[in-house]
């Protein structure tokens, strides 16, 4: 084979399909062998829980609800009263129960309590009508059949009852978590410490915001990207800027970085290029599984470590970073943060744009998940698709999966979708 021939045939990012790249399964799939929780937790107020991980199983120590109680506004009477045909019966209202305040007699034969929505059910009653199903006259109500016994009651313990688990270990915190910690009583709860992570940019062509330019740089809008992911995982991140390419300044960053952090995270610099030095320098001071993938966009994506940090090079397309970082960096740090469920929601919905695909690669496309009038579901293209088209990721709300083998799509053809973080 001649150098021609060799420069000619030698795979690229443009390239469909490159037999040296790892897929995306694959790929997750080491990713998971190297993760572990990080260790340490710490004890905090409830109202300042949001969004973290749970360290420990938390337990009912009381019933919810507490005791039986209705669930409507109505008349508590006695099963043995309900019509047994088409009859009606006439009850007699002996008094009022209160949420809070408890009616403290005991309903006999043909007798009612007037019950207001999570009062407690009065003793001698067990069953709820509701005030729209009596006839009401002076102090007497007259009910009609088709009533069941222990209808609208909310028994006591049916929701959580003492020593049951109510939330398990490794949940998100969500406001319903803080609702159902205080309905326990709970004031503080264990939650895993935050992960830490640092990230920085890599390339001479990139200035920060409010530096000039000079011709050929541009600004490095990676990181304020990659602040906002992070920002949402609710993780302490350190901003370390924009590091030259030169060896020894990256062997600086990545010793500090791996030194303060579980994580380091880089955006440029794993590609082929001659002014990479990110491979040198983890070759000597820790461990790459793997550097390329086969999807697009996003096939120079390195992950391994730097001493005893986790790392993932990211490519330094703008596109590409969010695609990366989503599908690969997001899961393993909700994981290393101890969560359960990491990964996000993927489902099947109608295309209405034709879409341009070559067998080869998974490709992660930008969309449009639209509800209709009806309530049906379809997706479009949100717009070109370069990978470095910031704007196009901007209107879009989802990613449109187009499997390794598949092609072109033509509208109508139903496509799988992933909601971006915070859609779903």
């Amino acid at each position: 084979m001649t150098t021609n021939d060799r420069i000619k045939t030698q795979a690229s990012c443009a390239d469909d399909f490159d037999p040296d790249t790892l897929s995306a399964e694959r790929a997750e799939h080491r990713i998971e062998a190297l993760i572990r929780p990080v260790g340490g937790c710490e004890k905090i107020a409830v109202r300042s829980a949001l969004n973290r991980t749970l360290a420990e199983d938390v337990y009912s120590t009381v019933n919810v609800p507490a005791h039986n109680n209705s669930a409507m506004d109505g008349y508590a009477v006695r099963s043995s009263d309900l019509p047994a045909d088409d009859s009606t019966t006439p009850l007699t209202v002996i008094g009022t129960a209160w949420a809070g305040r408890p009616y403290h007699g005991s309903a006999q034969e043909h007798q009612c309590v007037r019950i207001m929505t999570g009062a407690k059910i009065p003793d001698g009653t067990d069953t709820v009508i509701m005030q729209e199903q009596v006839e009401c006259v002076d102090n007497m109500i007259h009910i009609g059949p088709g009533h069941q016994p222990g209808q609208n009651v909310r028994r006591a313990g049916e929701d959580l009852g003492i020593g049951e688990i109510a939330v398990p270990a490794g949940k998100k915190i969500s406001p319903a978590e803080l609702g159902l910690f205080a309905s326990l009583g709970i004031a503080e709860i264990k939650l895993a410490r935050r992960l830490r992570v640092a990230f920085f940019s890599t390339g001479d062509e990139l200035r920060s915001i409010g530096e000039p330019l000079a011709e050929g740089e541009i600004y490095d809008s990676n990181r304020y990207t990659l602040h906002g992911m992070l920002a949402r995982l609710n993780v302490e991140s350190l901003d370390m800027g924009v590091i030259a390419d030169k060896r020894d300044a990256l062997n600086e960053a990545f010793q500090y970085a791996a030194s303060m952090a579980d994580v380091v995270i880089t955006t440029g610099g794993v590609s082929v290029g001659e002014a990479d030095f990110v491979r040198e320098i983890l070759a000597e001071t820790g461990t790459v599984d793997f550097w390329k993938l086969a999807i697009k966009p996003g096939r120079p994506l390195a992950f391994g470590t730097v001493n005893d940090a986790l790392f993932f090079g990211l490519p330094g397309n703008p596109v590409a970073v969010m695609v990366t970082f989503y599908e690969f960096v997001q899961p393993a740090l909700r994981r290393m943060m101890g969560q359960s469920d990491v990964r996000p929601a993927r489902f099947n919905v109608p295309c209405q744009s034709r879409l341009r695909k070559r067998p080869g690669r998974m490709e992660f496309q930008r969309g449009v998940l639209k509800v209709a009038d009806n309530g049906s579901l379809s997706v479009s293209r949100s717009g070109a698709q370069g990978s470095g088209m910031l704007s196009s990721m901007s209107s879009a709300n989802c990613f449109i999966i187009l499997p390794t083998a598949s092609g072109d799509v033509e509208p109508g053809d139903v496509v799988c979708v992933e909601p971006f973080e915070g859609l779903v």
